[in-house]
């Protein structure tokens, strides 16, 4: 596998197979999870190096591999966070198929009116320890843009399966099904608005410089050989 290539159908069942045996039975991530946890790492205030995040990808520490096991989780993780990153610059319109958020539907989204399945779950609480990583960034986000907190508040609901009402001392109702799915269709845009906010908080900003202006004695910088007051500053 190349350092451009992205992560194919086989590619993803060897993946998920790794994280099914090896990460989750140690509160690491599955597929699902890894999908969300990356997404937030690509759309995120900073940059997180890959010795920092993929320990967590595992539960803390990573296996002891074999052979050339390592080399292939490695190639595998990077080929996946190169997937996401392509997946964030596309919003829901132009967003191709195989760059698609990586999480459990069923095979007939809307044909199902089951409140109990928790589509998207998993997904949205890998997304949130993303955000653990560079928490007082996120947090100053949040301050910041009232439309980032309302995307958090919809994660939140596919993460905790509740909605909190505007009284605080009232106990959350129960996610629906209905709004599961609808929250999980708006993840492309969610992450194309975020990724677009990352370039333009991280892009310089050179301030333009304006040519200090001539005192009133001073030679006109017009060339006049005149007083600035007595030419261009009259």
């Amino acid at each position: 596998m190349s350092a451009t290539d992205l992560l194919d159908d086989a590619g993803l069942e060897r993946l998920s197979h790794l994280l099914d045996t090896r990460a989750v039975p140690f509160k690491g991530f599955n597929l699902e999870a890894l999908d969300g946890f990356l997404s937030a790492l690509a759309v995120g205030p900073g940059d997180v190096p890959a010795e920092e995040w993929t320990p967590v990808v595992w539960g803390g520490k990573p296996p002891r591999w074999e052979g050339e096991e390592a080399a292939e989780v490695d190639a595998l993780l990077a080929a996946h966070a190169r997937l996401v990153a392509q997946r964030v610059r596309h919003d829901s319109d132009s967003l191709p198929d195989a760059l698609a958020p990586l999480l459990w539907l069923p095979d007939d989204p809307s044909e199902h009116d089951d409140d109990e399945l928790d589509v998207g779950r998993d997904w949205a609480y890998g997304f949130f320890r993303g955000v653990e990583l560079r928490e007082a960034d996120w947090e100053a986000w949040l301050d910041a843009h009232d439309w980032i907190d309302e995307i958090f508040g919809m994660l939140d609901r596919l993460a905790s399966g509740e909605v909190l009402g505007e009284d605080p001392t009232a106990e959350p109702t129960p996610l629906e099904y209905r709004e599961r799915l609808g929250i999980v269709m708006e993840l492309p845009d969610m992450l194309a608005d975020l990724h677009h906010h990352r370039i333009d908080a991280l892009t310089p900003r050179t301030p333009i410089r304006r040519d200090a202006r001539p005192e009133r004695n001073d030679p006109c910088p017009c060339g006049s050989g005149k007083k600035y007051k007595k030419c261009c500053g009259a």
